[in-house]
């Protein structure tokens, strides 16, 4: 079975993390520094932070890292509810049952046991554990103000790490415990360079144009950017990589749901439209950014009009601008499909 190239070829290292100078060295000296706060790490999805937890717990604590860094995600927690929480082992002494319907405590107050405990554990080889708790925004005010009170109480125990695409979205008292590091996408030069590393390494041949029809996909996205040159490299079959197995590795990996989505929004289907939005939402896990850059690429490829593209473009954008402090995503997405029409 051949290796996800996102995984094999991630930076280990802080120094290694593409892009994002300034955050890498404000990590850097932190971990240096001997006073690590608790962290917010914000940005766009894929755009480094988990990346940067994991390389920062490396250098904090050398080959006994895997002892101190627990890893939590909140969207799992608060979307999944208590059908994940039967399917991770590390909670099965928490729930006493592999069945979700037994679990008669509410997915907060397992959550604050869990927190709290594994929290409450002081290292025994460090001054203190690292928590890191990705998709922050997913977490309720409840469970945001009991988080509040953990990361008061634990504070000589342990550090939390919060990774968020949304900053916005958590609560003041939390955003002031923790010190704020934004993360962005890598710019197309750094990023080709990488994509070239990778193509040395696993021997592969590149058509002129290739790799820049690739970064045009991926838009500074790493991961996206990684895996498109991986099913890419699966289509090409040990010939040349050209623009067009790119542009049909990335048509090939597009959600159904979006240009569906998309039709829907031109023909003025409202219904249609909301259902689609509830899927890609709540059955896909997808963010409302997510969809929104999904949705701004079929239109590209939709056959419309420059000119109505660039209107549509510019909708898109809006309702991108007021998902940044909307407290419903949903809400902003169906106001984007009533005016597309």
């Amino acid at each position: 079975m051949q290796d996800l190239w996102t995984l094999k070829y991630r930076a280990g290292t802080l120094k290694e993390i593409l892009g994002n100078e300034q955050a890498v060295t404000t990590l850097s000296e932190l971990s240096q520094s001997g006073t690590l706060p608790h962290l917010i790490l914000y940005g766009p999805e894929n755009s480094g932070k988990t990346t940067a937890a994991l390389a920062l717990a490396r250098q904090l604590y050398g080959s006994t890292w895997k002892n101190n860094f627990t890893y939590f995600n909140a969207s799992d927690f608060f979307d999944q509810g208590k059908r994940y929480l039967v399917r991770d082992k590390r909670f099965v002494r928490f729930l006493g049952t592999d069945d979700p319907k037994k679990i008669y405590k509410s997915v907060i107050d397992i959550f604050k046991e869990i927190i709290n405990e594994y929290a409450g554990m002081a290292s025994l080889d460090a001054d203190y554990k690292l928590i890191y708790i990705d998709n922050a925004e997913s977490l309720n005010s409840d469970a945001q103000h009991a988080l509040r009170r953990i990361m008061e109480k634990y504070s000589s125990t342990c550090r939390f790490i919060l990774s968020t695409t949304k900053p916005s979205k958590l609560i003041s008292p939390l955003r002031s415990r923790g010190l704020q590091i934004f993360f962005a996408y890598v710019p197309d030069a750094v990023l080709k360079t990488h994509l070239e590393k990778i193509g040395c390494a696993e021997k592969l041949q590149f058509s002129e144009g290739a790799l820049d029809a690739i970064l045009y996909s991926a838009r500074g996205n790493v991961a996206k950017a990684v895996q498109t040159l991986q099913l890419v490299s699966l289509l090409a079959r040990g010939s040349i990589l050209t623009e067009e197995m790119v542009y049909e590795a990335t048509t090939l990996g597009r959600d159904e749901n979006i240009n569906n989505l998309l039709s829907a929004a031109l023909e003025g289907d409202f219904s249609k439209g909301r259902q689609l939005i509830d899927e890609m939402i709540i059955e896909k896990g997808l963010s409302g950014t997510e969809i929104l850059e999904r949705l701004s690429e079929a239109l590209v490829d939709s056959g419309e009009s420059d000119t109505e593209i660039a209107r549509l473009v510019v909708k898109i954008s809006e309702a991108d601008v007021c998902l940044k402090d909307a407290a419903n995503e949903r809400i902003q997405l169906e106001r984007l499909l009533s005016t597309f029409s």
